[in-house]
């Protein structure tokens, strides 16, 4: 929630003159008059009232508006009394956002009511009480202020309580869709998705030395920013500060969403640092987005496995190593293979790099910052302590293999 700034300190008003509070006691008769005047007629014109049911006119409204007329009498006719109880002003607020009535409609029904007052004090005021009617005045506006000031921090907090909750329904939709909890076609529907659909798997870099909670929001709403401009409003995500899935309609022309994914990993790029890797796989039902969502994570796993560079990942672009990342009887003997150097990641690096830049000695020390020395050194004890030459297609293909299957791909 945002940060209150403090109160401002009223200022201190003299006490009304008899004359301003005989001039307002006149007006004491009229607040059931003018409460109806306002709820029924001069309302009217704001936008979005006359379409509310006559009953929250007739009762809700006209009791606000009353209970608005009386605190202001009541400080004329007794100065020294605490200046109001805005509870009802704070409740009808907070009414009012729940139903989606926008703010500006209710700020300014607040000052059109105080401009029928204003306008029903001058015409009580006779000749001579000039003095009194802007001692009144003065008294009108500073409580206006305050009102105002109660009824926009209501309103305020009861959106951003409605925004937390839908988002976090929205978020329990989204994940009982991708696990299987809920039947896809019932989660679409309150989740507003049509099929065909664009499922998306996000992947964020750590790349922070001192995670905190503040730094993991701030990155997944400006994640949130690059999706709603790419995808519109209507997407639907789930989303941390590692990553997570979106569900989107793929723009027209772009039905497998290539180039939307291309212009999300540009702008992710650029709102995010280096190091963001995506996925997407098309669903033509509901019920395909489970497995799209799984099918999205492991390509970006196994890109991320294999030492590809990061970006937007295809299955083409990796589709022995998807298949090599499959898991079956013979998977936990081949992730062994690799055990002997369990407990040396420089060999590991060298062979994941050697492997992305095809078996170039060259280009995997200059992605290493190595020697070609040092690289061939590193491939030697690799092969003296595994038996696996990977010089070889044989030894090659079995490396890749032990590879991926313990190298953090997501394997089934």
């Amino acid at each position: 929630m945002p940060t209150r700034l403090p109160s401002q300190p009223s200022p201190a008003y003299p006490p009304p003159s008899p004359a301003a509070q005989a001039l307002a006691a006149r007006c004491e008769s009229r607040v059931n008059e003018l409460a109806r005047h306002m709820a029924r007629d001069t309302f009217e014109r704001l936008p979005g009232y006359p379409e509310l049911p006559a009953d929250v006119k007739d009762v809700e409204i006209a009791a606000t508006v009353r209970n608005g007329l009386r605190l202001f009498l009541r400080r004329v006719r007794e100065p020294q009394a605490q200046p109001g109880d805005y509870s009802l002003f704070r409740e009808r607020a907070a009414q009012r956002a729940e139903e989606g009535m926008p703010l500006h409609t209710l700020l300014r029904s607040h000052s059109l009511g105080v401009y029928v007052l204003w306008q029903a004090l001058r015409e009580e005021a006779a000749s001579g009480e000039e003095g009194a009617l802007i001692e009144l005045v003065d008294l009108l506006l500073h409580g206006h202020q305050a009102i105002i000031g109660a009824v926009a921090e209501t309103y305020l907090d009861e959106q951003a309580a409605i925004s937390a909750e839908r988002r976090e329904h929205h978020r329990s939709l989204m994940r009982g869709l991708l696990d299987g909890a809920l039947p896809p076609a019932d989660a679409f529907e309150q989740l507003g998705l049509k099929a065909p659909c664009l499922v998306v798997h996000l992947y964020l870099p750590p790349g922070r030395s001192a995670p905190s909670a503040v730094a993991d929001r701030r990155m997944v709403r400006r994640v949130q920013t690059v999706l709603d401009h790419a995808f519109g409003t209507d997407a639907m995500s789930l989303l941390d500060a590692g990553g997570g899935h979106v569900i989107a309609s793929p723009h027209p022309g772009d039905p497998d969403g290539e180039r939307a994914c291309e212009e999300l990993c540009a702008r992710l790029r650029h709102a995010c640092g280096d190091g963001i890797r995506l996925a997407a796989v098309v669903a033509g039902s509901p019920q395909d987005v489970p497995a799209g969502a799984r099918t999205a994570t492991d390509v970006v796993q196994v890109a991320r496995a294999c030492g590809r560079p990061a970006g937007l990942h295809r299955m083409e672009d990796v589709l022995l190593e998807f298949h090599l990342s499959r898991r079956d009887e013979s998977s936990a003997r081949i992730a062994a293979l690799l055990d002997p150097v369990g407990d040396r990641p420089e060999l590991i690096d060298t062979l994941r790099a050697y492997l992305e830049h095809r078996q170039d000695r060259r280009g995997t020390a200059h992605h290493l910052g190595l020697h070609p020395n040092t690289v061939d050194n590193r491939l030697a004890k690799l092969t003296e302590l595994t038996g696996l030459d990977v010089a070889s297609p044989r030894g090659n293909a079995l490396a890749l293999a032990a590879l991926l299957l313990r190298g953090g791909a997501h394997t089934r």
